[in-house]
């Protein structure tokens, strides 16, 4: 399977993913714990069915030491036990974020208002500005149809 467009080798892709790997690289240096940011990569990768992320971020995640029960169970951390509070209220707010047309409303009060129990101003903006990011990525990488499976982690930086 090869990707519509080599988005590693067009110049103007370079341009753009410059750009969007800053953001990520703000979110990434955050206070935001690295957990919860693979957590919520890995979610809202599942959902929008990015093999690319979900294959690259359960790899990176496995790499800094990650359970595979708690990787294992991303898909269904409403029922699991392995996840704080803390990663629940920003799954859920990934997932709402994530599924922004699948709701008029949007992203709910009460789930905005658990994240804020967990996370302070900064973490909040580092969790908003990522959960967009990586639906950026997800995006892309769909439409492009960009293979999954040989990402090594730390690959690109």
């Amino acid at each position: 399977m090869d990707a519509r467009i080599n988005l590693f080798g067009n110049a103007l892709a370079t341009k753009v993913l410059k750009h969007i790997n800053s953001a990520s690289k703000a979110v990434s240096d955050s206070g935001l714990p690295h957990a919860t940011q693979e957590l919520v990569k890995i979610r809202a990768s599942q959902i929008n069915g990015c093999g690319f992320c979900t294959d690259m971020h359960t790899k990176d995640a496995t790499h800094a030491g990650e359970t595979a029960q708690r990787l294992h169970l991303v898909a269904a951390w409403r029922e699991a036990t392995v996840f704080t509070d803390a990663e629940r209220a920003a799954l859920e707010l990934a997932e709402q974020g994530t599924r922004i047309a699948d709701a008029a409303g949007g992203v709910t009060d009460e789930a905005w208002t658990d994240a804020t129990k967990y996370y302070d101003e900064d973490q909040l903006v580092a969790l908003v500005s990522l959960i967009a990011v990586i639906n950026t990525y997800n995006r892309i990488n769909v439409i492009v149809q960009q293979p999954a499976g040989d990402y090594q982690p730390g690959q690109f930086g």
